[in-house]
């Protein structure tokens, strides 16, 4: 979010006008910014292994995979073993999708340079069409590599629980609600995103 962090203080300033009471996670996280942690198909690998488990447990499971592919490049997870990518705790499926996405990377079928210069929902368009990526993996992408500013993922269970939390709500609740009180955050819904993942989380929110 290159341009959000040029403006971080100004994403801060409208968010402290609509929505106050993010002010006192503010001041727990002075100076923290989203990070944009590898390239395009490094963070659409994390966003796989990360999909329906904890950032713990996916960072976990990362990490051994990655022990059995070696450098994370498209060629060397084209190559790697399914039964070795398996057994470092990967699903059949995953595996499907992070060699299938890894074929389109390293034969060139997808321009990542390209997404740079798209709409949000151009980039969720051409992502979700590949076999894998749902809405959410690509609105990760969105937010974590192309850094874009107003990102809300609906889908996401740790912003629900923890907007319940913050707001006093009973969870679970319909993501509609979330909608509603997320449009006075434009166009910073995703710095807004952030820090309610934050607030619900220690460890610095970086690519799932």
């Amino acid at each position: 979010m290159e341009h959000v962090s040029q403006q971080w203080e100004s994403a801060l300033s409208h968010l402290l006008r609509v929505e106050p009471s993010l002010g006192a996670v503010f001041e727990r996280f002075p100076g923290e910014r989203i990070l944009n942690n590898g390239t395009a198909f490094e963070v659409l690998s994390h966003a796989i292994v990360g999909q329906q488990i904890s950032v713990k447990a996916a960072a976990s499971i990362f990490g051994r995979a990655a022990a059995v592919v070696g450098e994370w490049k498209p060629a060397s997870v084209v190559g790697a073993s399914p039964e070795a990518l398996r057994g470092a705790g990967l699903s059949a499926r995953k595996v499907e999708y992070l060699q299938g996405i890894a074929q389109v990377f390293h034969a060139g079928t997808v321009n990542p340079e390209a997404w740079e210069m798209m709409s949000d929902e151009a980039v969720l368009k051409d992502l979700i069409s590949l076999r894998g990526i749902g809405r959410w993996t690509a609105e990760m992408f969105l937010i974590f590599h192309l850094q874009r500013p107003d990102v809300l993922p609906l889908d996401d269970v740790g912003l629900l629980q923890s907007a319940a939390k913050h707001f006093g709500w009973e969870y679970p609740f319909p993501a509609e609600r979330l909608r509603e009180r997320a449009e006075a955050w434009k166009p910073w819904r995703s710095v807004a995103t952030w820090y309610l993942w934050r607030a619900l989380d220690a460890e610095p929110v970086k690519t799932p």
